[in-house]
């Protein structure tokens, strides 16, 4: 007999998939950082512009405003001794009103009226017209600032040539300079730059001043003439013109845009050799 044959069944494993699920990220909530207060707290010191000094005297209390920006309209500003604000819509019960008074020109806040103290330095409209708070660090600053700038002019001073401190003192003394020795003209010059160090630095850097002064040396020394009416500059020699001074400009202001001109170029090569 035949055997049967037997048939095998082969069974497949069975993968089981893992379904990974993401979770949602949760941000921590945001925490605004509350403001912080820069106001110090000590005694403050007001002064009267313009170096006044008078027995007494007042400024407003009351009937003044302060444009919030935040809230973004006016608040009504009154300095009340019993309240702990300035602010009319901020205030609770009676208010007693209080005068705001200068004596000999000053007015001393102590540290615990905070709310005078507030009013004038921030709010009240007269602040840094009628009266300014005295600084000390803010006036050191200054100070400091204004050395600065005397030192970078008396060194600017020390460096320039003859021409250009004559140019520069022409400015201050007009034809005087002329009849100055060169020594005198170094001497004032830096006394110049430590009086008026500002205006010193800028007529430094001011590339029209040597050439202003070049067409004043001219016309002292008769090689070119300004006409009566300051309208026109012309050959002393010839009467011919040279140029038109355009109206409400002051002659040699013009004189020295026009010396950069081609045909003042020209014209200041010329001068240049009869002066020389």
């Amino acid at each position: 007999m035949a055997k049967k044959k037997e048939t095998i069944k082969v069974e497949e494993p069975v993968i089981e998939e893992t379904v990974v699920v993401e979770q949602p990220k949760v941000e921590a909530p945001k925490v605004k950082a509350k403001p912080t207060n820069t106001w110090e707290i000590k005694d403050r010191q007001y002064f009267l512009t313009g170096g006044k000094t008078p027995l007494s005297y007042s400024v407003k209390s009351a009937n003044i405003h302060w444009f919030d920006e935040e809230k973004g309209y006016e608040r009504e500003l009154k300095y009340c001794s019993n309240q702990r604000t300035s602010f009319v819509d901020e205030m609770k019960g009676d208010q007693r009103l209080e005068h705001i008074t200068f004596r000999s020109g000053s007015l001393y806040v102590p540290k615990e009226k905070t709310v005078l103290q507030k009013l004038l330095s921030l709010y009240h409209p007269h602040r840094n017209s009628l009266y300014i708070e005295y600084k000390p660090t803010e006036i050191a600053e200054s100070q400091i600032d204004v050395l600065e700038m005397e030192i970078e002019a008396l060194n600017a001073a020390q460096s320039v040539d003859i021409d250009m401190a004559e140019a520069i003192m022409r400015v201050e003394k007009g034809s005087e300079v002329s009849n100055m020795s060169s020594k005198e003209l170094k001497r004032d010059l830096l006394l110049y730059a430590k009086k008026n160090p500002r205006l010193f630095l800028e007529l430094v850097n001011d590339e029209n001043v040597q050439l202003r002064n070049f067409g004043i040396k001219a016309t002292e020394l008769g090689v070119i003439k300004l006409s009566s009416d300051q309208r026109y500059f012309i050959w002393a020699s010839t009467d011919r013109k040279l140029m038109t001074v355009p109206f409400d400009e002051h002659p040699y202001t013009a004189l020295a845009h026009w010396f950069k001109t081609d045909e003042g170029m020209e014209i200041y090569s010329n001068i240049e050799k009869r002066i020389n």
